[in-house]
């Protein structure tokens, strides 16, 4: 197994975890009770971590361009790239669900109940980024507000010159180290890879996916699509990156992304797939991927656009064209807007239907698949990132070709 690439090891580990999870179908408490403290083990190791990497390798990554402007510009290029592809991805999501029809035939179960959490103002999700405390944000693990406060130093560092010198190395020294405890950590991946998927399959067996089987194609086809349509092709243009090389470097870092659910608890993966896999340079690395992990939701914002076709679908509900417009421009700006909200995925879906007067109550159908829907959507949510980093390193000149 040791000659194996870790890539290759965490695939066995997903695929034996699945045939292991389907003998546990009828006794999904089992493998809940002696097999999912392994995968909960693993992401607590990856969890560990994350703080002092996105905060080490943001502040080298802002300081080390040597230049606000180019920081800017940086910064720039990559909101427009995540906000552009997010869009496609929802327009995307409303089309396959206008033409797939995930939700005719459904019924709303009578004692169908769904909690909502009251979703944030513009004011408030702009205020809330800025800490007020970052010692707090970083216990906190906010994402967002750490990203600020480590914006801030790098563009402080740049500033002061010669004399943050110390700071720099200082943090330069931490995203190394970071790195490293990085690299021992994925030794226990496919183990902990294993360990989460086998509760996921053993607690979703047959019986309850077939149901829902229409609404699961329609978005696992959905983020198909985006990848292979939208990622290939801005691979190619601007960084005349071979489609099947790119998602053969982005592999570690999506089959992470499956796994887990989660962006930031891939990004250790992810910022290591796309440096030394599709040859991106370190200080695109350590701003364009931080920022994408909290901020960049194309597959969730598929998802949505998914999702609100089929509950006006299941209520019979005809949406009109201004009103699919509408649920673009939420579910894009919600992308963002919820970054740093906990249970981010359920507030973007509540906004995106409150959009258009759906009723909430249609979450509650979804929500028993939620999980096998967040597996898809994490994945693209994450290949969209390495893809902006590609395409944002190859605009700056900073794509070392010949690693890829």
């Amino acid at each position: 197994m040791k000659r194996l690439s870790i890539t290759t090891r965490i695939l066995i580990g997903l695929v034996l975890g699945i045939i292991v999870g389907l003998f546990f179908t009828s006794s999904p408490g089992t493998a809940s009770t002696y097999i999912k403290p392994f995968g909960d083990l693993f992401l607590n190791l990856i969890k560990m971590i994350i703080v002092p990497l996105v905060l080490s390798s943001l502040v080298v990554g802002a300081a080390s361009t040597g230049d606000v402007g180019k920081l800017g510009r940086i910064g720039i290029k990559t909101l427009a790239y995540y906000l552009l592809t997010t869009a496609f991805a929802v327009t995307l999501g409303l089309i396959l669900g206008n033409i797939l029809d995930p939700g005719l035939g459904m019924t709303l179960p009578h004692d169908a109940k769904v909690e909502v959490s009251k979703a944030p103002s513009i004011v408030e999700t702009l205020l809330g980024i800025v800490p007020t405390n970052p010692v707090k944000a970083m216990v906190d693990a906010n994402m967002l507000q750490i990203i600020v406060f480590a914006i801030f130093i790098g563009i402080a560092i740049t500033f002061v010159g010669e004399k943050g010198k110390p700071v720099l190395n200082f943090f330069d020294s931490l995203a190394e180290i970071s790195y490293k405890i990085v690299a021992i950590i994925m030794e226990y991946a496919p183990i902990g890879v294993f360990a989460l998927i086998v509760p996921v399959v053993a607690a979703n067996g047959p019986a309850v996916l077939l149901p829902l089987l229409k609404v699961i194609i329609t978005v696992y086809l959905g983020c198909a699509l985006h990848a292979g349509l939208v990622y290939s092709t801005l691979v190619w243009l601007f960084a005349r990156m071979s489609p099947i090389k790119f998602f053969k470097g982005a592999a570690p870092a999506m089959v992470m992304a499956f796994t887990t659910s989660s962006s930031s608890a891939t990004l250790p993966v992810t910022m290591e797939s796309s440096e030394k896999n599709l040859g991106v340079s370190k200080s695109i690395c350590s701003f364009v991927l931080p920022l994408g992990a909290t901020i960049n939701m194309d597959g969730t914002a598929l998802y949505q656009g998914v999702c609100a076709l089929f509950v006006a679908q299941v209520f019979g509900i005809d949406l009109t064209l201004s009103q699919q417009m509408v649920i673009v421009l939420t579910a894009t700006l919600a992308s963002i807007g919820t970054a740093g909200v906990p249970g981010a995925g359920l507030i973007m879906l509540t906004m995106v239907l409150q959009s258009v007067g759906l009723p909430l109550e249609g979450i509650a159908i979804i929500g028993g698949i939620d999980r096998i829907l967040d597996m898809a959507r994490t994945c693209i949510n994450v290949t969209g990132d390495i893809a902006g980093s590609v395409v944002v390193a190859a605009t700056e000149g900073e794509l070392k070709k010949e690693v890829a």
